[in-house]
C-alpha cells in the first residue's frame, strides 16, 4: 500500500465529471490496484476513487488513473508532503512511532466479530516482520458491539469508543441524548 499526503486537484472524467480544488488530500494506492482520494479534515470516507482494475500512470506533478471503462481520475500534484510504501501489500493501516507499531480500524459502523477476526490476521501478519514486531491492535470506532469487544480484549486488543463530533469540535444542541 502506498499513502501520499499532497496538496493536489483532482479531476474526475467519467460518466459524470467532478473537480476538487488544491487542497491537502491523502491518496491511497491499495494493493487491489484501487486508488482513493480523502480529504486532511477527518473523513472516513474517501471523496473520490477508481475501483480495480485500473491501471496508474505517473508523471512528475501529476497522476492519471484509468480504469476499464476509459472513466479517468486526474490528480494535479502542486507539493508532496510525505509519501509511503507499505510493502506487505495488505491495508492494515499502520503507522510506526519509533517504539511499537500501532493497527488501528476506524470504521463508522459498529464493530463486530467479523473485525476481530480481520484485525487479529493483521497482527500475526505484522509480528512476523522482526523490524514492526511487536504490533498492538487498536479497534477505535462510534459503537463496538459486546461480544467484539470481548473477543478483542481477550485477544489482547485495546478498545476505545470514539465521539467523532466532539473531534470535530461539534457540539450538537436540543438533543435529547
Amino acid at each position: 500500500m502506498r499513502l501520499v499526503i499532497a496538496r493536489c486537484s483532482v479531476d474526475y472524467v467519467g460518466r459524470l465529471s467532478a473537480h476538487l480544488p488544491m487542497a491537502t488530500r491523502l491518496l491511497i494506492v491499495k494493493a487491489d490496484g484501487s486508488v482513493l482520494v480523502h480529504s486532511d479534515g477527518g473523513s472516513y470516507k474517501p471523496l473520490n476513487w477508481m475501483s480495480p482494475p485500473c491501471r496508474l500512470e505517473e508523471s512528475p506533478g501529476s497522476w492519471r488513473v484509468v480504469s476499464k471503462g476509459g472513466e479517468e481520475l486526474r490528480i494535479t500534484i502542486e507539493d508532496v508532503l510525505h509519501d509511503s510504501t507499505h510493502e506487505l501489500g495488505t491495508d492494515p493501516g499502520l503507522t510506526k512511532d519509533g517504539v511499537e507499531a500501532h493497527l488501528q480500524e476506524l470504521l463508522a459502523a459498529p464493530l463486530h466479530l467479523d473485525g476481530v477476526e480481520q484485525l487479529t490476521r493483521y497482527l500475526e501478519l505484522l509480528n512476523r516482520d522482526p523490524a514492526l514486531s511487536p504490533v498492538r491492535g487498536v479497534f477505535a470506532a462510534q459503537e463496538i458491539r459486546p461480544q467484539a469487544r470481548v473477543l478483542a480484549e481477550d485477544r489482547g486488543i485495546r478498545c476505545v469508543t470514539l465521539d467523532y463530533n466532539a473531534m470535530r469540535g461539534i457540539e450538537l444542541e436540543g438533543t435529547l441524548f
